[in-house]
């Protein structure tokens, strides 16, 4: 019986270890073969996402999907410190639960109590070892119990830093692509004289975006989880904008960077194929068409009116078949998985962008409905 506990408490607690030093330590490998936080992730994004899909819909739907990443994160922190508590408590107990306890009898249950003051360094004194293997394990489980906060107050603010990176280019491209993002949007916003080189440094930067991109979602996959502050944002769908936009250059934009289309299409395709490995998700053909060919017809006529001429004929045609199949796949499955809407090929005609809207100036507009007597805003404080 001894043994077995031995057995269980230090498989628990290499288990977590290991899964902690991938995870914060060393987060640079895009495929391990067991990882806990993996199947921490795919079940509990399974079940809350059917249940806000059961609950709600909408903007509502949204918002709730949105509360997972931060929530999980905690949760994710919670369950390692809960393994290591009871797998030193199996230690405990294979010891022999030599304890002197006041008020009560030593078991299982008081060990893990033990544990528990030992790893958050509570030190109330009613529960201590008496033998020197358990000693040794109170001082073992409170230094690791140091070493777990300090990963976690440098773990918080690595993964702030790149979610704030990666949320002010996606905020930037709302003026240069439209709302969601779309490469048609991207093109005609830069149709005017000097464009196309303004379009070159964009792709050049956003060939270093992509590369942030899939560096820190690789190492820290969470981030995925993590949505933009606007319901018609998001990573992925800048992502596929930008791929889409690569895309149709390479088939043939006259005046066009497309070399520079060309480095950035790489780096972006590799984004998306990288991340997809990472969460195990396997390329899917898109249920339907993006880019039909009646739709592609009022594309060029669309890109022309801005006086961009896209290439034309079936050997256009193929290539953007062909170039569509190397990520479009991708980016489906992974939208399926993270239920993220992928961004049209065309703006919609009536839609506004983000900064050309605002909620406070509707709310603002319903508050004023109500001011009694037409009185000024300082006069209600």
């Amino acid at each position: 019986m001894a043994l077995l506990a031995a057995v269980i408490g230090i498989g628990l607690i290499a288990v977590v270890l290991l899964d902690c030093f991938e995870t914060i330590v060393l987060p640079r490998r895009v495929t391990r073969r067991f990882r806990l936080t993996r199947l921490f992730y795919r079940g509990t994004w399974l079940v809350w996402s059917d249940l806000g899909s059961r609950l709600f819909s909408g903007v509502r739907l949204e918002t709730w999907l949105s509360y997972f990443g931060p929530l999980s994160l905690l949760f994710l922190l919670g369950l390692w410190a809960v393994v290591l508590i009871i797998g030193f408590a199996f230690l405990h107990l294979a010891a022999g639960s030599s304890l002197n306890v006041q008020g009560g009898s030593p078991g299982f249950f008081t060990d893990v109590y033990l544990s528990g003051t030992n790893f958050f360094t509570l030190g109330l004194g009613d529960v201590t070892p008496n033998s020197t293997v358990g000693r040794c394990l109170t001082v073992a489980e409170a230094g690791l119990g140091f070493g777990f906060l300090a990963l976690v107050i440098g773990y918080l603010p690595a993964l702030n830093q790149s979610f704030s990176r990666r949320e002010v280019s996606i905020s930037l491209l709302d003026a240069r692509a439209g709302t969601p993002p779309t490469p048609a949007g991207m093109l005609i916003r830069h149709g005017h004289e000097h464009g196309m080189e303004a379009l070159r440094q964009v792709l050049y930067e956003w060939e270093r975006w992509s590369a942030e991109l899939m560096e820190s979602h690789l190492s820290y996959p969470v981030l995925a989880y993590f949505r933009s502050q606007h319901d018609n944002q998001s990573w992925l769908a800048a992502l596929t904008s930008v791929l889409d936009t690569c895309a149709l250059i390479m088939v043939g934009l006259e005046g066009a960077c497309s070399r520079q289309a060309e480095l950035t299409f790489a780096i972006a395709r590799h984004a998306v194929v990288d991340l997809a490995l990472v969460f195990r998700v396997p390329p899917r053909k898109p249920g339907r068409d993006r880019l039909p060919e009646a739709e592609l017809e009022k594309l060029r006529t669309m890109l022309a009116a801005a006086g961009l001429r896209l290439h034309a004929g079936d050997e256009a045609v193929r290539k953007l078949t062909e170039l569509r199949g190397m990520y479009e796949p991708y980016v489906y499955s992974l939208s399926r998985r993270f239920r993220l809407p992928l961004p049209p090929w065309m703006p919609a005609s009536a839609r506004s962008d983000n900064w050309q809207t605002s909620a406070w100036e509707k709310r603002n507009a319903g508050f004023q409905s109500v001011r009694p007597n037409g009185a000024d805003d300082d006069e209600h404080f």
